[in-house]
């Protein structure tokens, strides 16, 4: 039985590679559907993910012609895992707060099987305290956390924050689908 996942794109540079990562996944035959924020629809363009997947992509919360329970329900009861690249601080805090208010954060809340974030920000972001207290307690709710790295930043310094490279991201999902 092929696996079920959904990957969350929140809006952040890192998106770029997200597409690689899709790609990856669907080549080696685990079905994929996107959902994406708003902002990261700056970054990207939903058309990439469709193409990639064959699917069409989720943006919306209330999609009730597709999804008569809300997708944030159907998707969660559907997949085996979210992954969610990149995760961006805000997206962070919001999963290690419980807030929601975009499909993305709502299916969070929702899905009760193994979520990998990507990490992807700023260094100086990655090195608040606010965010390192937020990694904690995702850490601690059972969150799997993949990066961020060492490495070339769009904010054109070198520093941590940079999302973990698409291979390395899919590793991790296929170790927790193989569990």
């Amino acid at each position: 039985m092929a696996h079920e996942i959904v990957v969350g794109v929140s809006g952040g540079i890192a998106a770029y590679k997200t597409a690689a990562l899709v790609s990856d996944l669907v080549q080696s035959g685990v079905g994929v559907t996107v959902v994406m924020t708003r902002a990261a629809q700056k970054f990207v363009g939903p058309a990439t993910f469709q193409a990639l997947t064959g699917r069409r992509v989720l943006t919306r919360t209330f999609d009730r012609h597709d999804f008569p329970l809300g997708p944030h329900i159907e998707l969660a009861r559907q997949a085996n895992l979210l992954c969610v690249a990149p995760a961006t601080a805000h997206l962070m805090a919001q999963a290690a707060h419980g807030l929601a208010d975009d499909l993305l954060s709502t299916l969070i809340l929702s899905f009760t099987g193994p979520i990998v974030l990507a990490p992807a920000m700023n260094c100086e972001m990655w090195e608040k305290a606010a965010v390192q207290r937020n990694v904690e307690q995702l850490r601690s709710d059972g969150f799997h956390l993949v990066g961020p790295n060492e490495g070339w930043l769009s904010c054109r310094q070198k520093g941590m924050g940079r999302m973990a490279e698409p291979a390395e991201i899919a590793a991790a999902v296929r170790k927790l689908l193989q569990t």
